[in-house]
């Protein structure tokens, strides 16, 4: 699937919608939608500690299961709350880019 960051927002708000996991008439509150991406987080914390590795992917019962697959739902969360709020993430990302090229450079060994 080669699309763009946007056209993704749009993608996974429309799935979120169409299986009722997001209602404009209701919508979540965002302490909630915060401790949601939080939640996959620590799941992908979880798989790493029981399993010790980020690059593959099991299954269980056909679902999906892994670091990988755990943090591509925190993205999901976070694209479906942008698209949500009606806000461009491309372009979010593009002014933050701009604005750590210009940042000084880390003294010491970066850990990431």
């Amino acid at each position: 699937m080669n699309k763009s960051i946007k056209e993704l927002q749009k993608i996974i708000h429309d799935i979120a919608i169409d299986k009722n996991w997001y209602s404009s008439k209701n919508p979540i509150t965002f302490g909630e939608i915060i401790a949601s991406m939080h939640s996959e987080l620590s799941s992908a914390l979880e798989e790493y500690q029981k399993y010790k590795f980020v690059d593959e992917i099991y299954y269980e019962n056909s679902k999906p299961k892994g670091v990988s697959v755990e943090l591509a739902d925190c993205v999901i969360r976070i694209l479906n709350f942008f698209e949500a709020n009606n806000i461009d993430l491309e372009e979010i990302i593009d002014i933050k880019m701009k604005y750590n090229i210009t940042r000084s450079r880390k003294k010491g060994y970066a850990k990431i």
